[in-house]
């Protein structure tokens, strides 16, 4: 197998993929990753492919990872030129060479493998969003590599996901739903890394928290965010708000200016929002936490952060966006989006948190990263026979078995 990736940046879907990747790999997968940037710069930062922490796994983990070293300012929306030089096509036709099939992190590296003269292979798109119409041209490189016959199958994290391809016509029967899973034995409630946290913040083992894991970009609505966060520091004398993510620093000047604008200058409110940036150990984060919250207007299909927050006992809040009502309903909160609304969503989802504990448990299953990897390792299996004229029960029997 052999994943194409438009570059190594910090976002839900990269991890989801990645884990993926590395799972089907612990089962007996052989996988190969080809990257077309070796670095981006977005969410006000420069990410180096060497310095993201799926780079690191994946090769950590025995994948190879190589890259086509294009270096580009990306936003929402955008994807690679879709020239790419004889040297560029080389690689990627070496790279490809190796494999039987190819998966896509998202639409946009068919920019590459729709270019003529690359080898023939069958190829699955992973889509991650529920706003097709928003994603540039990427969407026409999708329907295109349908037509012709390269794309045989797409996974789709969230029935928001299929539905909304389905709806820009994408054909129904290339949709697979696999939701998105987590490690439990990494994301779960730990009391001492809890305390162990909020220890390294300064914060006090009875305070409220509330964090909020995003990147800075336009469809996670950080002002609707803060403005939330001053309604409910407001009333919370000792409460905090964790901002982490790519772009969620001090030194992007936008977001201190949507700090600057919702806070109203009230610097006593404003030093109780810790900027955290980019965190390895989100899994310290959401338990050291009471409520994970999201605020996004558009673009979401199942967030990640909400699964990984539920699952280190944090309560969800979140706007009703993607398949985001149906991860939280019986676990926690959907909010109009209204600052008032959501702060006062805080408050009862801090208030209920042990009613809502035995819950949280007994959902965990349901997202399991196990259960992930081996729908697609099944998916996978049935490309491959597909492909190659063989029924799956030929195939071998490791492919999709321990993960």
């Amino acid at each position: 197998m052999l994943s194409v990736y438009e570059g190594f940046f910090s976002g839900g879907a990269r991890m989801v993929h990645s884990d993926v990747v590395l799972g089907l790999v612990e089962g007996g997968q052989s996988h190969q990753v080809l990257s077309i940037h070796g670095e981006v710069r977005r969410e006000a930062a420069r990410q180096r492919m060497e310095d993201d922490a799926c780079y690191r796994a994946l090769t950590a983990g025995g994948v190879g990872v190589t890259s086509l070293d294009r270096s580009a300012g990306l936003v929402d929306g955008s994807v690679a030129a879709s020239v790419f030089s004889g040297p560029e096509l080389a690689e990627t036709a070496r790279a490809m060479a190796g494999a039987d099939v190819l998966l896509s992190l998202k639409e946009q590296p068919l920019a590459l493998l729709n270019q003529a003269g690359l080898p023939r292979r069958p190829v699955v798109v992973c889509l991650h969003r529920s706003d097709p119409e928003n994603q540039g041209p990427a969407l026409d490189e999708l329907k295109a590599a349908i037509a012709d016959g390269t794309v045989v199958a797409c996974v789709c994290c969230a029935e928001s996901t299929r539905d909304a391809y389905a709806a820009a016509g994408i054909p129904a029967e290339l949709l697979h739903v696999i939701p998105n899973g987590v490690d439990l034995l990494r994301f779960r409630p730990d009391p001492a890394v809890r305390l162990a946290f909020r220890s390294s913040l300064g914060i006090t083992a009875g305070a409220p928290v509330i964090v909020f894991a995003a990147r800075y970009a336009t469809m996670k609505n950080v002002p609707l965010f803060l403005r939330a966060a001053r309604a409910w520091l407001g009333r919370e004398g000792g409460g905090h708000v964790l901002m982490c993510g790519a772009g969620m620093t001090d030194a992007n000047p936008s977001l201190r200016a949507d700090i600057e604008i919702a806070f109203h200058g009230d610097r006593d409110l404003a030093e109780r929002v810790h900027l955290l940036g980019v965190r390895r150990d989100m899994e310290a984060v959401h338990a050291g936490s009471d409520v994970v919250a999201l605020t996004s207007s558009t673009g979401e299909a199942a967030p990640l952060c909400l699964i990984e927050g539920m699952m280190c006992g944090a309560v969800p809040v979140t706007t009703d966006v993607g398949d985001s009502a149906a991860i939280v309903t019986g676990h926690g909160f959907v909010t109009p989006p209204d600052p008032g609304a959501i702060a006062l969503a805080w408050s009862a989802a801090i208030a209920g948190r042990e009613e809502l504990a035995p819950a949280l448990a007994a959902a965990r299953e349901r997202f399991s990263r196990t259960r992930m990897i081996a729908a697609h390792a099944t998916l996978l299996d049935g490309v491959h026979a597909s492909s190659t004229g063989r029924s799956s029960d030929e195939l071998s029997p490791d492919l999709g078995g321990q993960v």
